[in-house]
């Protein structure tokens, strides 16, 4: 564009100074210059201003085109756990075997572009059963290109206040903590326009009103797992959708995945 307004603006002044006038008229040519001699100057500051202009109003609109058509980063984080309880929870035992990738791809609009996925989980410990399970998926999961991170998964006990009986549990540390650091230095790097973040953590409620404080030109959307909404968050967030069956249900992997090392990962007869 901008080249080409400057062709239009030496063809301009080419005509402009090669351009003369018919015999008869040259020696009234002669005496007109000496009269309008102080003129001259006058007339190609002039002419130079118009092509100033012009090659403004063309870059001007060449740049508000490349913004129309430019589209909004995405980069999505995923809180593994939270969308796992969530599935189960609402009973949605067949959608467990989920493409991540498709499922934001599916949650996307023509004008946003994906970037870059990032899934936060913990590893469990102390069930062979559950191990397996969860390598398989992690595995498939990298197959298509997400990026895993790993956070803590710490057993513990708790007791019946009424009975006494004592039992094992085991809670995620740090999953939350990942999330929000990684989401505010892609921030800070400028990797994403838009986050999208997929969980319903309340605890994750601070971090996203710090981004929308300090960088005012992102934004993050929410994309609660089934059984996941909250005000809290919600009230930070800056966009959301509650996602349903019917995206988990075209959002699965076919029952045999290739993984990265070209073994079979099969679907989990179980979960």
């Amino acid at each position: 564009m901008i080249r080409y307004s400057r062709i239009l603006w030496i063809i301009c002044i080419g005509r402009c100074k090669t351009h003369t006038l018919p015999d008869d008229r040259v020696d009234f040519q002669e005496g007109a210059e000496k009269r309008n001699a102080p003129w001259r100057g006058v007339g190609l500051r002039m002419l130079s201003l118009v092509g100033f202009v012009f090659t403004n109003v063309l870059n001007f609109l060449f740049n508000m085109q490349e913004k129309i058509h430019k589209k909004e980063r995405v980069v999505a984080y995923i809180d593994g756990f939270n969308i796992y309880f969530g599935m189960r929870e609402a009973g949605f035992h067949n959608c467990r075997w989920l493409d991540i990738k498709q499922l934001v791809i599916n949650l996307l609009k023509p004008t946003q572009e994906l970037v870059e996925i990032k899934y936060f989980t913990s590893r469990v410990r102390n069930n062979p059963d559950k191990q397996k399970r969860q390598s398989t998926y992690i595995d498939a999961l990298e197959s298509t290109g997400v990026k895993v991170y790993y956070g803590n998964y710490q057993e513990g006990t708790e007791e019946c206040k009424r009975c006494g009986n004592i039992w094992r549990v085991a809670r995620e540390k740090m999953t939350d903590v990942n999330i929000a650091t990684t989401m505010i230095v892609d921030a800070y790097k400028n990797h994403y326009d838009m986050a999208m973040l997929i969980s319903g953590d309340s605890d994750l409620t601070p971090p996203i009103k710090a981004i929308h404080e300090n960088f005012p030109s992102k934004r993050v959307f929410i994309a609660f797992p089934p059984k996941r909404h909250n005000k809290s968050i919600l009230s930070v967030a800056k966009g959301s959708l509650v996602i349903g069956r019917k995206n988990l249900m075209a959002s699965q992997f076919d029952e045999v995945v290739i993984s990265k090392t070209g073994y079979e990962l099969m679907k989990p007869e179980r979960w």
